[in-house]
Parts: C-alpha cells; structure tokens; sequence
C-alpha cells in the first residue's frame, strides 16, 4: 500500500513531529510512504529523508492562490500514484481535497489537529479554511483523523462529517522517551542547579497560543513565594534575544532563575530534568505532544483544560482553567507540597498511562488499519 502523507510544513511543530514518529514506527514493508511539504523541508524533512522516505518540497508561497497550488500538488500526487493520500492540517486538506479531484481521485483522510478555533489567536483565512473543509467533507474525503475527542465534538458543530471522523492520539517512542537519572544530573549540572532544587518546565515555541506571559506571571508568584526555584523555557524564540519574554522576566524579577534554552534537540534530556512540566496554553490545542512526551519521562504534569490535556493527564497531574496565572499558580504549589515519594509516584503512574494507551506502535497500527479499511472499503 502506498501512501503519501502532504502536509503544511516541515518545522518542528506539534504535527510535524507527529509525523515523523509515525513514519519511524510505520511497518515499510507494509506501507510505502511519501511526504510532500506544501512550502519547504524545514528541520523534520531531512529527517524523514534520513528513514529513505522521499520528501518533495513544493515551495508554494504563503498567500498562494489555490489557482497555483492545486495543480501542482495534483501533479506530485499523479507522479508518486498513491493508493491514499492522507493530508495534515487545514491548508494540506483543503488542497489535497481539489488536487485528488484531478489526479484520479485516489483515496483522501484527511487529519485535524485543532481543538478551538480562537478568533484572537487563530488567523481569519486559517479559520475560513477550516470552515471550507467542514463544507467539502461531505463529498470526496473517506475518512477524518482526530487527533482528540474535543477536536471531533468541535469540528463536528462546524459542520464536519461526523460519521466518518476517528480519534487517533498522538503516540510516543517510550524508548526514547523515559525517566533517566543521568540526563537529570546532566543537564542540572549544565544549568549549575542542585538535584534538590524545585524545577519547572515550559517546551513549546513561543506562541500566544502557548501563553508564556500567563505561565511567567505564574512564575512571579511562586518565585515570590519560593525563592530557591528555578523555571526552563525551551521551543523556537524562547531565548535571551526574545523581548517578548525577556522583558516580562526582568520586570518580574526572574532573571536569575529562569533558564531560556532555545529550540533543543534533546528534549528528552530536558524533561527527565524537570519536576514538573506546566502547558499553559490559552486555546487551540487538540493533543499536545509535550505532555505525553513528559509524562513517559515519569513527570508530572500541570495542564491548562484545553483540547484533551486534561483526559491525557487524568489523575497523574493536575488540570487548571486556561489564562488563570492565579489557579496555574496554586496547582504547582500543591504538587510540590507534596510528600517526595508522592510525587514521584505520580510520576511513576504517568508514565504507565503513556505506555498504556499512547505508545508510538500502537498508534501507528491505528493509521495503518484505518488506511487499509478505506482502500478495502473502495
């Protein structure tokens, strides 16, 4: 069976990694897998290269006109022949949805990563796509991948097929992902920081979607409260040469005891440093990568109930209100009034969920069933 995945982009964002831990954990000898980037290779496309999957980057303009795009990509999509196309993301499914009207209509999944379409964060055309696709569903598309539960119930209320849409999480390399004493001193030795000394973490690219700003105003607090304590700030712009964050760390008081360490590599390394993992994120999110991938490491985590954040966490870590400083702030303090072995057990218990219901193979066995029923079902 071949399939060949089109997506946005290649930067190490949320999907994108998703897709290459899919395609690391895809049985080759059961799929033969593509990838076309919309725009460039990005960081993941060299990556994915790197597993001998071809990569083709379109290098479509942002803004491009539909006009230009979709008979390029119709024309990718004729010279691979695939026996489905499965597209990420609003813009990919869109297009792929008019590019397989006119390259013999193989068959279409399409993936949503959405949960709330925020007007104050989410761009209007993205938001005007998303309402295209919930129209062109209904005609050409054989099968819908959900990344979470509330994704499904709100782009079923935009008026999405429901009957053909699926939940299929995010799934996680365990291997990679686990708790590790050495990479825990390692790393707390490089940030010259005791192992006893509390230390929370934020891994995400600086976004308003994100919400550093509500997570440093947080940190305020507890720093205020706890002066011994340290914060990691780790994703593309979160750094020194960052006003966005470097301004409100200084007025706050912070400088000392925040750590603004850039896009890394080693996240695993980082995690397994961490005694809490915090996603405050404010909207939009379906199944956010970083707290499963925390949660393997035996973290514990402290999560804004966005997306299914708080139906991944369950009873392992602790759920706030989204924008609440205030609630985020006394979510850790409890974490941390616990007793040690209390909250390493909580850890202990995330990491078994993880391996329960969220391992990479898995996930990856879901995909490949649900193709293999469409191209069955045709």
């Amino acid at each position: 069976m071949r399939v060949m995945h089109v997506i946005t982009g290649l930067a190490p964002d949320g999907a994108q990694t998703m897709l290459l831990k899919l395609l690391q954990a895809t049985d080759s000898g059961r799929i033969e897998s593509h990838v076309a980037s919309l725009t460039d290779r990005g960081l993941i496309g060299p990556r994915i290269a790197r597993l001998g999957i071809p990569v083709e980057a379109l290098n479509i303009r942002v803004g491009a006109s539909a006009a230009f795009a979709v008979p390029q990509l119709a024309r990718q999509i004729r010279r691979v022949a695939p026996d489905l196309v499965q597209t990420w993301m609003y813009h990919a499914d869109l297009l792929g949805r008019l590019a397989c009207r006119s390259a013999g209509r193989p068959a279409l999944a399409w993936n949503i990563r959405h949960s709330e379409l925020d007007r104050a964060g989410i761009k209007r055309t993205t938001r005007l796509v998303a309402r295209a696709c919930a129209r062109l569903s209904h005609h050409g598309v054989d099968a819908i991948a959900c990344v979470s539960q509330r994704t499904r119930d709100i782009h079923t209320a935009l008026g999405y097929r429901r009957d053909i849409m699926q939940v299929i999480p995010n799934g996680f390399d365990l291997a990679r992902f686990r708790p590790d004493p050495r990479a825990r001193a390692a790393v707390r030795d490089e940030l010259g920081i005791a192992d006893s000394t509390p230390l929370l973490g934020v891994i995400a690219r600086v976004h308003p979607q994100k919400d550093h700003l509500g997570f440093l105003r947080a940190a305020a607090s507890l720093h205020q409260a706890h002066p011994s304590w340290h914060f990691l700030l780790a994703g593309r712009g979160a750094d020194w040469s960052n006003p966005e964050l470097t301004g409100p760390i200084r007025e706050h008081g912070l400088a000392a005891h925040v750590h603004l360490l850039g896009q890394r590599s080693d996240t695993a390394r980082l995690f397994a440093a961490l005694d809490v993992l915090v996603s405050a994120s404010a909207y939009g999110e379906g199944f956010p990568n970083v707290i499963g991938e925390a949660m393997a490491c035996a973290v514990p985590c402290v999560v804004s109930d966005v997306g299914d954040s708080a139906e991944i966490v369950a009873g392992t870590g602790r759920v706030v209100p989204a924008r609440d400083p205030t609630a985020l702030t006394a979510a850790v303090e409890k974490l941390f009034h616990l007793p040690r072995e209390d909250l390493e057990s909580l850890g202990a218990a995330a990491r078994e969920r993880v391996e329960r219901d969220y391992g990479i193979s898995a996930i990856a066995n879901r995909y490949a069933a649900m193709y293999e029923t469409i191209i069955g079902d045709r």
